[in-house]
């Protein structure tokens, strides 16, 4: 895609709530239906950042685009980017807006996230042809991060040397290597299935007001004018 591409947007994160979460429940519940209180409900209480996604440098948008989207459905919160060159973009066709109920936290360098992923007590495991560690081995272990690469280079040295470890996903074909976004999906849907676990109380509450403003129109107007009425 062309960098000028009206499709693409640059993604920054994670969008700030500077309300108390409490007072946009509180403003914005009655004026969504029900069903939408309920789906808003369960997709927070499905969410978790006891596996988060770590993009090491991706270039290609669409890629981008379907990793995050994936996050999504298999309720990944966080995914963590080490911003390229040439940005981090997604494609508004393809993501579907997805990005704006995740949190995609932005390093310009591999250092920093790493020693961020390592202070909040993540395992770090990067996805690479031919390791002894399989997808299937990586279930057990409670608080971790996968790392994709780039699409051409891989995963960088620098970061291969801070990780705690490879893990590879097994194939019977020809081929040798899937598409990032294909193998980021398959790695999040085994790593997630059995559940992990939810979020705290108090980070529930925050995504569900962040989620409640994405989901009205004017949803500042409806706060405000809920305050002024208090």
């Amino acid at each position: 895609m062309r960098a000028d591409d009206p499709d693409l947007i640059e993604i920054e994160g994670p969008p700030p709530l500077d309300r108390p979460a409490d007072v946009v429940v509180e403003a914005l519940s009655p004026v969504v239906t029900a069903e939408r209180l309920q789906r808003i409900s369960d997709v927070v209480r499905a969410r978790t950042d006891d596996l988060v996604l770590v993009l090491d440098r991706i270039s290609d948008p669409h890629n981008s685009s379907a990793v995050l989207r994936s996050a999504d459905a298999f309720g990944l919160q966080t995914v963590h980017v080490i911003v390229g060159e040439h940005g981090f973009k997604a494609s508004r066709g393809v993501s579907k807006g997805t990005q704006r109920w995740l949190d995609v936290i932005r390093y310009q360098s591999t250092e920093a996230c790493a020693r961020h992923l390592k202070r909040d007590g993540y395992l770090i495991y990067v996805a690479a042809m031919g390791s002894d560690t399989q997808l299937e081995d990586l279930r057990a272990m409670e608080r971790l991060a996968v790392v994709f690469g780039n699409e051409h280079r891989g995963v960088s040295e620098e970061m291969r040397a801070l990780a705690d470890g490879t893990f590879s996903i097994p194939m019977r074909g020809f081929v040798e290597s899937l598409n990032i976004s294909v193998a980021a999906a398959i790695t999040m849907q085994t790593l997630a299935q059995d559940g992990r676990r939810g979020l705290p109380a108090a980070r529930q509450r925050e995504l569900e007001a962040r989620f409640l403003m994405n989901s009205v129109r004017n949803a500042d107007q409806v706060i405000e004018k809920f305050r002024g009425n208090d």
